[in-house]
């Protein structure tokens, strides 16, 4: 196996100023190496506008219809802290599923 470091997609945590803020379990779980990610993935690319920053809900709601999968948004973009990232003009990935 060539990298053993695999992501969980079926939770998340969100860390504000190295506190807890949010924990989230997805609906859909598995394992995928970090290798993989991309490939497994396809994915496009966005510009998060006015209104939708440090929002990963809203913008969950725009390409899902549904604000559960803010956490992949998160995560599949390496963000950490939703209070941090996710600016206005920051280019996205928003994987496919």
């Amino acid at each position: 196996m060539p990298d053993s470091s695999h992501y969980y997609l079926g939770k998340a945590e969100v860390y504000h100023k190295n506190k807890l803020t949010s924990v989230a379990a997805g609906t859909r779980g598995f394992d995928i190496s970090s290798e993989d990610l991309e490939t497994r993935f396809k994915y496009e690319i966005a510009y998060v506008i006015a209104g939708y920053e440090h929002r990963p809900d809203l913008i969950s709601n725009v390409f899902y219809h549904t604000p559960e999968y803010w956490w992949l948004i998160l995560w599949y973009n390496n963000i950490d802290d939703p209070f941090e990232g996710l600016n206005i003009g920051d280019q996205i990935k928003i994987p496919n599923i």
